[in-house]
């Protein structure tokens, strides 16, 4: 059955608007120009980051570089941004700087490594034996006590090892008051006035929550990597009489490109030849496919449901949208919250001031009053151990694991203690709304005949829709189930219009109310109807049997079950609610009203992002999302919650 369908009453929105220009050398040797400017941005991967203290370091490091105005590195994405004068120079020194911290300068276009298991990391396998061996030495203390320290200060020495490296390598590179080299003191302080069991705890419990650091950082950089895979990697490019297949990588603006049904869309262009409806909900988070014709704008990973098109691409593969809301996302997290900065400008002062404070405790005393240095040096040990920070999360990690398995055992996943904390300062929550407040699929609302019965009606819909895969087609099939269906011929789509099929000798079409009015003449009663159900943001499908209207099928993405129950909760915490999304404003209004919250409708990524960014400003703003077009809010908002699939 074809797929194509009566349009949705939707304005059309914006694009984002492409930055930047290319010019073209040649078809066959196709070379991109940059303009050149006075200052460059230079972007490098940066491999082997397994806490957000090393992006610190990174940047701590390269900022002291000469030639380099500014550098900015997201530990999600492991790109580091530079503002330099001289790339090639600048890459040079930045490389050496990096590797001598002990990570890598990696290329951005190569492959990326094969997914691993956190046990498979060196990370992960170092915390397995330095557990274990912790472990032993607890039974050991118990059994041979006298034994048990040796294997405590095995276990601490082995899991220092790697932090150890860091705090020197970061001391070469001219950052010595590290929070590396304030643990590493501390440790071998503790082994060094037989403490060794509360070592080997602090450096295991340093590297556990490394490693939960590094696990959530993996997932969230797939997720946001998987992004680009909406975009298929090859396009079908016109040129002169002939269709070649050619990487969408290499298209350039203004070329043309052919998209067939059931395609994806490879870049963002527009329309010049043909009409097809498009679904666009992994961009705009509408549920319904948009009908689009000659001069209307088409995004890339759009899917183009049922007619074949020509497009004029308006941007390059690397300035597409999919392209700008991965750019949205980065630029998202890489913008820190007023806690993060106070974070970053207290430890500046916070480790060298430990280690001056321990230094004078240890030292003064028996230099100035002639007291015995070896109590002094184990009470200034002692400081180092309360003064290191994996010691001060001594005292929370119990509340913090109880919070995140609660969460867990609910279906909620949380990446660290940090979300628990900022949840709790939540004043306003913007929900998307399409699979977030609703279902995320229309369904029938309404079946309204005008002559005949319902079901009857009905069946003769789903005869026409059988076999389609359109969202409002499979809404009818769905109401329908139970019905005994006739059997249905000749079934082809109407561009734009409906579809239409031959039922028991009869031409029976399931059309838009517009189109309907173009075969006959539907009352004014009917009218009304039809247009109330519009005014609260529904789609109307019209069935007509021989151009006789015979009723009217309504339907609508409707409210989740759990919708209004969420909402009057978070009124009754003080916390306030809006929607954003993408959907048309009728849609958006009739279903916030229902809700009794804010809305803001016909909203593009960027819009979303910027609205975020305006509301950070009232209070801690939670977003929560499930589309690709939710993705830069929810990286930019205080908490960005994502919907899975309950």
């Amino acid at each position: 059955m074809p797929a194509a369908r009566f349009p949705v009453n939707q304005p059309q929105k914006k694009a984002l608007e492409p930055t930047g220009t290319r010019g073209r050398i040649s078809l066959a040797n196709r070379t991109f120009l940059k303009e050149s400017t006075m200052a460059e941005t230079l972007t490098l991967k940066v491999d082997g980051m397994d806490c957000p203290s090393c992006a610190s370091k990174v940047e701590g490091a390269v900022c002291n570089l000469p030639g380099i105005d500014g550098a900015t590195l997201n530990y999600s994405s492991q790109k580091l941004k530079l503002d330099v004068a001289n790339s090639e120079d600048a890459r040079a020194k930045v490389t050496r700087a990096v590797e001598k911290l002990g990570y890598k300068i990696v290329d951005e276009a190569a492959a990326p490594a094969a997914p691993q298991g956190w046990w498979q990391t060196r990370k992960g396998m170092l915390v397995i034996t330095a557990g274990t061996l912790l472990a032993i030495a607890t039974v050991l203390s118990f059994v041979l006590p006298e034994y048990a320290s040796y294997v405590y200060s095995a276990a601490a020495l082995l899991a220092l090892v790697p932090l150890a490296k860091k705090a020197v390598m970061s001391t070469l590179a001219g950052q010595p008051f590290t929070i590396e080299t304030l643990v590493t003191i501390a440790v071998i302080g503790a082994i060094f006035i037989d403490q060794s069991a509360e070592a080997a705890i602090v450096v295991f419990l340093f590297l556990v929550g490394e490693l939960l650091e590094m696990i959530a950082a993996t997932k969230a950089r797939r997720s946001v990597e998987a992004l680009a895979d909406l975009v298929p990697k090859t396009a079908f490019l016109v040129l002169d009489d002939t269709v070649r297949e050619v990487p969408a990588s290499a298209l350039e603006i203004g070329d043309v490109v052919e998209v067939q049904p059931g395609g994806y869309v490879p870049a963002d262009g527009v329309i010049i030849d043909g009409e097809s409806s498009f679904n666009e909900s992994s961009i705009t988070g509408e549920s319904i496919p948009k009908r689009k014709g000659v001069g209307d704008d088409v995004f890339a990973g759009s899917v183009n449901a049922d007619g074949l098109v020509r497009l004029q691409t308006t941007a390059t593969a690397d300035n597409n949208i999919i392209a700008r809301i991965l750019q949205m996302v980065e630029e998202a997290e890489a913008s820190k919250s007023p806690t993060a900065r106070f974070i970053d400008d207290f430890s500046v002062y916070y480790t060298p001031g430990v280690i001056i404070l321990a230094a004078l405790i240890a030292f003064v005393p028996p230099l100035a009053v002639g007291a015995d240095l070896t109590t002094w040096i184990y009470k200034g040990l002692a400081i180092l151990l309360i003064g290191c920070p994996c010691a001060l999360v001594l005292s929370t990690p119990a509340a913090v694991t109880s919070g995140i398995s609660a969460g867990a055992r609910q279906g909620l996943l949380m990446k660290g203690g940090a979300v628990l904390e900022a949840v709790g300062k939540i004043t306003r929550v913007a929900f998307d709304k399409t699979g977030t407040l609703t279902e995320g699929t229309p369904k029938v609302t309404d079946v309204l005949a005008f002559k005949g019965k319902e079901d009857q009606m009905l069946s003769l819909a789903a005869a026409v829709e059988r076999g389609s895969s359109h969202p409002l087609a499979l809404a009818i099939m769905e109401r329908a189930e139970g019905l005994t269906l006739p059997k249905a011929s000749d079934a082809q789509a109407l561009q734009g219009r409906g579809v239409q099929a031959v039922v028991n000798g009869k031409t029976v079409i399931v059309a838009s109310p517009r189109y309907a009015q173009s075969l006959t003449t539907i009352g004014d009663e009917h009218l009304k109807t039809i247009h109330d159900f519009e005014a609260e943001g529904k789609t109307v499908a019209v069935v007509l049997r021989d151009n006789t209207a015979l009723g009217i099928v309504v339907m609508r993405d409707e409210l989740r079950d759990d919708a209004r129950q969420a909402t009057a909760r978070l009124k009754e915490m003080g916390v306030s609610a809006i929607m954003l999304t993408g959907d048309n404003a009728l849609t958006g209004k009739a279903l916030a009203d229902d809700l009794g919250i804010e809305v803001k409708a016909e909203l593009m990524p960027a819009d979303k992002l910027d609205y975020i960014s305006s509301l950070s400003a009232d209070g801690t703003i939670a977003m929560v999302g499930d589309g690709i077009n939710d993705a830069p809010a929810l990286a930019r908002a205080d908490v960005g919650i994502a919907m899975g699939s309950g």
